[in-house]
């Protein structure tokens, strides 16, 4: 069998790569680099490739990116949510805390307010017409969904962040030993909180927060009721 035959779709194009391949690479990147370290060109390196011979599976990166938003989305389960509005206003939003925990990358992506995964906008439709069901305008209710979506946002990017940060660390933080250092007289709460500051602000009360929250939001028009 001569070269020739054996040559077979678009000249060059490495039978290697497909765009499953190339999705499930850039996924590795993103979760071990981030997305500011996410390039054609490093994606293509990871492959064992080019990054010309990326371009006839994706046509960029946004196109690579959103393909990406779409694949998680669409293998996240859709969980039965409450009838009661204010309780399925907890529960949508309490989705979308643990769909973008499962990658965090994603809320860098969604930070831009450019890119996003239409696949996942049932979770936003259900956050506001429960708001709306609560009471709250169809303006009230975007506003209370951003300020939920900022919080949840705030929530991981800090947590990740830390993660992170003190995974690299060869001695204490440096919060540890300022904090040690607070002048009593000067600071007096934060200094009697001082050797207890790291356990208290690295508890889980993601949900204690959104309950507040949500509660806040609707208890201008009446909806918010004690959490059960």
């Amino acid at each position: 069998m001569t070269s020739q035959t054996r040559r077979t779709g678009r000249t060059g194009r490495p039978p290697r790569l497909s765009q499953e391949a190339i999705l499930t690479a850039a996924q590795r990147l993103l979760d071990e680099e981030g997305p500011e370290n996410l390039s054609m060109r490093r994606l293509a390196q990871e492959l064992s490739s080019t990054a010309m011979a990326l371009y006839h599976y994706v046509r960029d990166k946004d196109e690579l990116l959103l393909l990406l938003l779409e694949r998680h989305a669409q293998r996240f389960p859709r969980p039965p949510l409450p009838a009661d509005p204010r309780e399925r206003l907890i529960a949508a939003s309490q989705a979308l805390h643990d769909i973008l925990a499962e990658c965090p990358w994603i809320v860098e992506i969604l930070a831009s307010d450019d890119l996003m995964a239409v696949s996942a906008l049932w979770i936003v439709e259900n956050m506001i017409d429960a708001c709306v069901r609560c009471g709250l305008s169809p303006e009230e209710a975007v506003y209370a969904y951003r300020v939920i979506w900022y919080y949840t946002a705030g929530e991981l990017t800090i947590r990740v962040n830390r993660e992170r940060r003190h995974a690299g660390l060869e001695r204490p933080p440096h919060r540890d030993k300022a904090f040690a250092a607070l002048a009593p007289e000067e600071f007096p709460r934060l200094a009697s909180l001082a050797d207890r500051w790291d356990e208290i602000t690295t508890r889980d009360t993601h949900r204690e927060g959104l309950v507040a929250i949500i509660d806040g939001l609707l208890s201008r028009t009446g909806g918010a009721r004690k959490a059960t």
